[in-house]
């Protein structure tokens, strides 16, 4: 399918990229966002939608799926006839130039540009999967690549497969929702908050059955008909194995990213980041990146400064597009597309 052309086209929906899109509205810029991901929120979304953020101007604290949402409904309030212009599911193969624009492919879609933005954090990233062989099929039975919403596990065995922060902050986040909560880790050393591993321990300790450590464990088998409803363990030093009941299977081993067709595009590319200037160009014209994909003397990796990196790079992508058009946008308060005076 080729879309209509648009003024920017934004890579990534994490929180950068989403802003990135209220504020091409805000500009009066026509814009898109395409993202490999299922849903809007990157890292937020598929890795710690529960936590809290606390650097982030103007919140004490918000949990990150919450400012997701609130991102969302900041961009939508220029789209509520059409629709968010957001692409999801969908991977950038190749860019191409035609008639004097781009044209972003990915494996289904074309999507013509008159310039891009790359705002795609780490890279387009995947969750790792279990080295089992035999765990393929249960994929979308039982284990998840995905987390949902921790309601989701009420009253469910839950096991969750990893030693890193984000299998702690599972375990800690739905141990008050799941009938129980099993954490396999194949050695006894942690990757995790030291406080939210004595956390998880602690409830561990209490012995009631809803809490539980494995160490020195793998996952050896997968019971279960349709879907998964138990699973075996082997210990990895023993060769002991014994049956638990599961009715979700959640592996947090990481995830695997990976810049891809971007690094063809003749962007300036430092050690799998792109080098970027004080206006957010990459070294190619009608190009910008922002947020933790690019790199310059002094960067910050974090939310707040990715929000003021992708205001310059969409600032300097629509003066680019439309050279009458001024790179500073002038105060909010005072613009007419929200109602005001226009100065």
């Amino acid at each position: 399918m080729t879309h209509d052309i648009r003024d920017l086209t934004i890579i990534g929906g994490g929180p950068t990229g989403i802003f990135a899109l209220f504020y091409a509205g805000m500009r009066g810029a026509t814009a898109q966002l395409v993202d490999a991901l299922p849903e809007l929120g990157g890292q937020l979304t598929a890795l710690y939608p529960e936590k809290f953020i606390f650097d982030i101007a103007g919140y004490p604290k918000v949990l990150a799926k919450d400012l997701v949402r609130s991102l969302t409904e900041q961009a939508a309030q220029f789209h509520r006839e059409s629709g968010l212009p957001t692409h999801l599911g969908q991977r950038v193969i190749g860019l191409e130039e035609e008639d004097g624009h781009f044209v972003l492919v990915t494996e289904t879609d074309r999507f013509p540009t008159r310039s891009v933005l790359v705002a795609a954090g780490i890279g387009a990233f995947r969750a790792r999967r279990l080295p089992q062989p035999f765990t393929e099929a249960w994929y979308g039975r039982g284990i998840q690549e995905l987390v949902q919403p921790p309601e989701t596990y009420r009253d469910q065995h839950v096991v969750i497969i990893g030693g890193g922060d984000s299998a702690f902050d599972w375990c800690a986040q739905l141990r008050e929702r799941a009938k129980s909560v099993t954490l396999v880790h194949r050695s006894d050393r942690f990757r995790a908050h030291a406080a939210t591993v004595a956390e998880v321990q602690a409830a561990a300790a209490v012995g009631d059955g809803r809490v539980s450590i494995c160490t020195f464990h793998e996952i050896d088998a997968v019971h279960g008909t349709d879907r998964v409803d138990g699973i075996r363990l082997k210990d990895v030093k023993t060769k002991l194995t014994r049956d638990i009941p599961a009715d979700v299977v959640l592996p947090m081993l990481g995830y695997v990213s990976d810049l891809g067709t971007l690094l063809e595009w003749g962007l300036n590319v430092e050690k799998d980041e792109i080098a970027v200037n004080s206006q957010m160009e990459t070294g190619r014209a009608g190009i910008y990146a922002a947020g933790d994909i690019t790199t310059y003397p002094g960067k910050l990796k974090l939310i707040a400064t990715g929000f003021g990196e992708a205001a310059t790079a969409v600032n300097q992508a629509v003066h680019w597009i439309y050279p009458d058009k001024k790179v500073s946008p002038g105060h909010s308060s005072n613009l007419a597309i929200f109602g005001q005076k226009d100065e």
